[in-house]
């Protein structure tokens, strides 16, 4: 796995007890590589991963932190109050959702809050409301099948 610089960005991140908490995440750490630098995920449910969340940001679907320079023009419509999404938005997006939904219900809620949301595992199971060590194990199977999805080797 490369080593990837240290980028620093504001989340606000549910706490084990469920209060919201702002923090500063390096995204050159996620959860799913503090996972797989340790040897609890492969290569292959990493790369899963990955994968969904750069999809995720490439649609656009985070929420944004910093305001839009790219505002609709003057000139526009009163009916056109946003811009169109472009064809790689779209694209992301069309394969974020097919990955979400091979994942299945039950396991897409971990794996969203773990490889998007970049919530450690112990938030992320305390939100839901799982026993100790019981997301482990679901993110497994959900990257899993993610990783057959986009069909990595």
């Amino acid at each position: 796995m490369p080593t990837q610089p240290k980028q620093f960005v504001e989340r606000i991140i549910e706490d084990p007890f469920g209060l919201p908490r702002k923090m500063a995440v390096n995204l050159g750490e996620s959860p799913l590589a503090w996972l797989h630098a340790r040897g609890h995920l492969s290569e292959r449910h990493y790369l899963a991963g990955d994968r969904l969340r750069t999809d995720w940001e490439k649609a656009g679907l985070g929420a944004r932190v910093t305001m839009r320079w790219d505002a609709v023009p003057a000139q526009a419509s009163a009916g056109a109050g946003k811009a169109d999404p472009t064809l790689a938005q779209l694209s992301a997006r069309e394969r974020f959702d097919g990955a979400i939904r091979a994942a299945g219900p039950g396991l897409a809620d971990i794996l969203w809050r773990v490889a998007c949301a970049g919530e450690g595992l112990v938030a992320a199971e305390k939100a839901l409301g799982w026993p100790s060590r019981a997301g482990k194990l679901v993110l497994t199977l959900a990257l899993e099948r993610v990783a057959g999805w986009y069909r990595l080797g």
